[in-house]
């Protein structure tokens, strides 16, 4: 089967949204916490972590487009700071659920059952039994005039992680953690190692 341009841009709405985002394959799961400026704590699951560099440790993340209320965005945007949280697959219906649209102020974390957690570096809360807990600054909001989609940018503060995951060379083994991944907007997913190889060289 090969879909061309205009089939893809003349399939119906769902289906194409639902095709294209499982298309790009395989990615973290990542429950985002933030707070608003009047105190309000938000948690909210996505898929699109990027890692843009590590010196500075720059994170990204896709916002969809903020033509209508988007609660995480907008307590980025309010207080500079936020969390990013792995939870493992047990958690996966948990984690999914904050996708729900709950009304603005009411909280995903005690909807859903996570339980908020806080540490001196960062305002916004982290899920307490996150096997990864990420605090992250604001740096930039980049829009994507093309979708209408915003590019997040932040900077790591500080790293929660067992020492254990974390290999000699630096390398983080989240699969022995047994980490959330995900596929398009529904599916969930365990993750296993099938090894690692040494930096490539061309051959001689």
């Amino acid at each position: 089967m090969i879909l061309t341009k205009e089939n893809i841009e003349q399939a119906e709405q769902r289906y194409r949204a639902v095709f294209i985002n499982s298309l790009a394959g395989f990615r973290q799961a990542v429950l985002v916490g933030t707070k608003s400026a009047d105190g309000n704590t938000n948690l909210a699951i996505f898929n699109s972590l990027i890692h843009l560099g590590a010196n500075p440790a720059l994170f990204g993340l896709i916002s969809r487009p903020d033509f209508v209320p988007r609660d995480t965005l907008q307590n980025i945007l309010d207080t500079k700071q936020y969390t990013l949280n792995y939870v493992t697959s047990a958690q996966y219906e948990k984690a999914h659920q904050t996708s729900a649209r709950y009304d603005n102020g009411i909280s995903e974390f005690e909807k859903v059952g996570f339980k908020e957690q806080y540490q001196p570096s960062c305002s916004a809360p982290f899920v307490e039994d996150a096997v990864v807990k990420i605090a992250l600054q604001l740096e930039e909001c980049i829009p994507i005039p093309l979708n209408g989609t915003i590019l997040i940018i932040g900077s790591i503060l500080q790293v929660e992680i067992d020492a254990a995951l974390i290999e000699t060379d630096g390398y983080v083994a989240l699969s022995d953690a047994d980490v959330l991944i995900s596929q398009g907007l529904d599916a969930y997913f365990i993750s296993k190692s099938i090894g690692r190889l040494p930096y490539a060289k061309p051959f001689i």
